[in-house]
């Protein structure tokens, strides 16, 4: 456990810290996952000669410190404030300079604004599985014209009239970030009617290169219609749960037996860990992204962009790359200045790093290696 000065006590996992005086490298987990998702790719980029550290972030597994009711205070849970408990992290460590930090899925915005506030301290970014379009954009030239904002974010009004237009459907449906955003999301998935584990089963199958009905495709526009295209776990019936969305999709005994990336054991760390913390400390992060007060502090960094060696990584079987209209090409566009590459990896759906451990831990390695050779 390590005291990260701003509240937490971070349980970490870590390899490659019996040799001193290597690079450090940061990954950045994300929902509902733990520092346990890095798991199969830690030895090999240790082996390759660095100091691999994953932590269990804000409110999740056995990091403490954290208030993780519904009623908490939502401020402790914005992206800045994560950069805080990034940042107290691997100065408690003793670096002052990062080599990469990596994030995954809600890990992935988080690296990009620890790459955004303090390039000085985190010399790379990779971000996996979730685009990161960039700060929110302030409403310019106001003053004269009826301008709109510059980049549409998920608070915008065009994305949450889009949001609010689901309800119009037939049939209705909502968005899951909503959802998660709401007071029963956390109850409804830790006391999931077919069992904790069988929901996160489903849940992480479904969201995977193993569920056949994953065939993501970049979206025309941010409307109901369009937003309609995604699965089900993202835009969901009005009147369902969660764990009634992906109990349609559980994978048969044959499916679980032959399913490598994730093993019954596998599967148990994950339930015994939510079990005894719930959702709600990440169900949190969700509440700051879908509520416009913590989005509008973002606009301090308005036009701002990554400047240190950037590139992306996600599976093609992965909805998650295209979720957000927009936001993929605007990340290699606009948000980072120097983007290296893109990396779509077969046979992987959102879980990237643990169903095709091997090529991930590659792509990060040749990034490293011949990308951006910041150390």
């Amino acid at each position: 456990m390590i005291d990260n000065g701003n509240g937490l006590s971070m349980h970490i996992l870590e390899a490659g810290f019996d040799i001193p005086d290597r690079p450090c490298i940061v990954l950045l987990h994300g929902f509902p996952e733990l520092a346990y998702s890095w798991r199969k790719i830690m030895l090999p980029l240790a082996e390759a000669g660095f100091h691999v550290v994953a932590p269990d972030q804000r409110g999740y597994g056995r990091t403490t410190g954290a208030a993780t009711a519904f009623d908490a205070d939502l401020n402790d849970f914005t992206f800045p404030n994560l950069v805080r408990d990034v940042l107290g992290l691997v100065s408690a460590l003793g670096y002052r300079r990062v080599a990469s930090v990596i994030g995954h899925d809600f890990g992935s915005p988080v690296a990009a604004w620890c790459a955004l506030i303090r390039p000085d301290v985190f010399a790379s970014v990779v971000m996996m599985s979730a685009p990161f379009a960039g700060p929110p954009a302030l409403a310019f030239n106001t003053a004269h014209d009826d301008a709109s904002l510059a980049r549409i974010d998920i608070t915008s009004s065009i994305f949450s009239d889009a949001v609010a237009a689901l309800a119009a459907l037939d049939p209705p449906r909502k968005h899951y970030q909503w959802y998660y955003s709401g007071p029963s999301a956390n109850d409804d998935m830790r006391h999931a009617p077919q069992g904790l584990g069988a929901f996160l089963r489903a849940y992480y199958h479904v969201k995977s290169a193993d569920w056949t009905g994953n065939h993501p495709h970049p979206l025309a526009s941010v409307s109901a219609d369009q937003l309609a295209l995604l699965p089900a776990y993202y835009v969901m019936n009005a009147d369902a749960t969660m764990p009634q969305t992906v109990a349609e999709s559980m994978p048969s005994a044959k499916e679980i037996a032959a399913c490598a990336w994730l093993t019954e054991q596998d599967l148990d760390v994950y339930a015994t860990e939510f079990e005894r913390t719930g959702f709600q400390g990440g169900l949190n992060w969700y509440r700051c992204g879908t509520d416009a007060r913590y989005t509008a502090a973002l606009r301090l960094w308005s036009e701002r962009t990554i400047d240190i060696p950037s590139c992306f990584i996600a599976g093609t079987s992965d909805w998650g790359v295209y979720q957000r209209p927009g936001d993929f090409d605007a990340m290699r566009m606009l948000a980072c200045t120097n983007y290296r590459a893109t990396h779509l990896i077969e046979g992987a759906g959102h879980w990237v790093q643990q169903e095709q451990p091997r090529t991930v831990a590659n792509r990060i390695l040749r990034f490293l290696r011949q990308d951006a050779p910041v150390f």
